[in-house]
């Protein structure tokens, strides 16, 4: 092509980088071979400041559609430019931040859309640029049972991932969305990709769960032959390994979904070290992938569990809603009720359970330890939001409102200081070993939510557990971090877990 279409900020100075709010986003065409400051100017909305906008073109280049946000709720406005006439306005195609659009491609002039609009758990719909009102729409592919996750239109089909109890299955359907059969997969795991043109005869997808790197495979998609196309060359034997997922109940009866895993020749006997991990937030699905850290773990011996709460993703937008705004203590009540149920089916005990999470699981961690210090041996709040009073006054905190609410609304107020990590250390309590994460130039979620509930949660330590603060410099909230600080950082934290869980360590291990 001759360009590209891309979203920006205006430019801010060094000195306000990491406190100026992000506002004033437009989107622009670039022409390759020209300077930036010669790109033309697409759409934008100034009476609007804080809408976000991303931009994509049909694989026929007949299309662009620009998809409008707010926040980060799952909730667009669509905004289309027909490409081939020249004069075209980029026009409103979708008003209100009402539903979830996501473009799955095109059709000739049909727009086929993934939307949970009449569907928390999503259906496909298809719509006409040029009768594009919602009763002329064509339902494709009704919702189903399962949360339809991902759409593609491939060699004259539609293929479907669908997440069924947070793991992936895949079924094939014509353009009409008349069910022609389902893509085999190895077990418990999660599939993704299925990318490329309408008339493609095959397409590819990766493969990955706790016990298997992320494969390559290909998919003929006529005769639904699935073959590897490239496995990653890592030395271990997945079969070593086991995975497997239970259920249990939360505090109200809610029926959660958890995932184990581990080395075959560990046998829970209730004190086998085991790390819980969660997220619950945002519409984040926590699905079956393998790292190179949890294996790490795993061969030292340890259980890696992985609970997934509400909040997330897992079973749609009514699973989402149901761990937001005043709801959020859902998601607290679910990670607590996850590690009971490892203690009661003996898999660990409180001397040998850590929780750890990331962000919004940061959060999640530095809650629940607040609520439930006696439940744990050790804990792992990573880059967490512990200021829940103050989070959308700092970068791109403001977006968050949509989940966690705002304490500019007296209601919500109350719910988010009743939880707040920062605001509930509790003076001269018995806390588990913590060791806090955070980096110094993370513009997420800044790192001064870190450094207020380490100095907090230090102050009011009344038990003989050490509170730590492990600050990485000149990185970020974690994506892009070179591999030599990801190893540093995660032999600190297993180092951590091992002296503070008592791991006793198989014979040889590291040498």
């Amino acid at each position: 092509g001759s360009g590209f279409y891309y979203s920006r900020y205006p430019a801010t100075s060094d000195e306000d980088k990491f406190q100026s709010l992000n506002l004033n986003q437009a989107v622009y065409f670039h022409a390759l071979g020209t300077s930036q400051a010669e790109d033309t100017l697409i759409y934008t909305r100034p009476e609007f400041p804080e809408w976000g906008y991303s931009a994509e073109v049909t694989d026929d280049g007949t299309h662009l559609v620009i998809t409008v946000w707010k926040g980060t709720d799952s909730r667009y406005q669509i905004v289309h430019k027909d490409l081939t006439d020249p004069n075209a306005e980029a026009e409103m195609l979708i008003e209100g931040f009402e539903h979830d659009f996501s473009l799955v491609g095109n059709v000739g002039n049909e727009l086929y859309f993934r939307t949970n609009k009449e569907a928390p758990r999503n259906r496909l719909i298809a719509i006409d640029v040029d009768a594009p009102e919602p009763e002329n729409w064509r339902e494709i592919i009704a919702q189903a049972t399962d949360v339809l996750d991902g759409v593609s239109l491939v060699g004259g089909s539609i293929i479907a991932d669908y997440m069924q109890d947070a793991q992936t299955v895949v079924r094939v359907f014509d353009l009409d969305g008349t069910p022609t059969g389902v893509v085999d997969l190895p077990g418990i795991g999660t599939a993704a990709g299925f990318n490329g043109k309408i008339d493609d005869p095959e397409t590819f997808f990766v493969y990955t769960s706790y016990n298997t790197p992320t494969t390559v495979n290909r998919l003929d998609v006529e005769t639904g032959k699935v073959t590897v196309f490239r496995k990653p060359d890592v030395a271990f034997e997945p079969a070593d390994y086991i995975v497997k997922q239970v259920f249990y109940e939360s505090k109200d009866g809610t029926r959660v979904p958890m995932f184990i895993s581990h080395h075959k020749g560990v046998v829970p006997d209730g004190k086998t070290p085991t790390m819980l991990f969660g997220y619950g937030g945002f519409n984040i699905s926590l699905t079956p992938a393998f790292s190179i850290t949890r294996l790490a773990w795993m061969e030292m011996g340890g259980i890696y569990a992985v609970a997934n709460l509400r909040g997330g993703g897992e079973y749609g937008e009514e699973w989402h809603q149901a761990g937001t705004k005043l709801k959020k203590q859902n998601v607290f009540d679910d990670f607590i009720a996850a590690a009971e149920y490892l203690i009661a089916e003996k898999y660990t005990n409180t001397d040998k359970l850590a929780i750890f999470g990331g962000s919004n699981g940061g959060l999640l961690v530095g809650a629940v330890t607040n609520q439930r210090p006696d439940l744990f041996a050790a804990a792992i709040p990573a880059v967490g939001v512990m200021d829940m009073l103050r989070f959308h006054q700092f970068t791109a905190g403001r977006f968050w409102v949509d989940d966690y609410g705002s304490a500019d609304d007296p209601e919500e107020f109350q719910a988010l200081h009743a939880y707040s990590p920062y605001h509930n250390v509790k003076e001269n309590a018995d806390y588990p070993a913590v060791l806090v994460t955070t980096a110094d130039t993370d513009d997420r979620v800044v790192p001064g939510h870190s450094f207020k509930y380490a100095a907090a949660l230090q102050k009011a330590q009344g038990g003989n557990a050490p509170v730590l603060i492990r600050i990485e410099t000149r990185a970020g909230h974690g994506a892009g971090v070179p591999t030599d600080k990801v190893v540093k950082d995660y032999a600190d934290r297993w180092a951590f877990l091992v002296r503070n869980l008592g791991v006793n360590l198989p014979e040889g291990y590291g040498s």
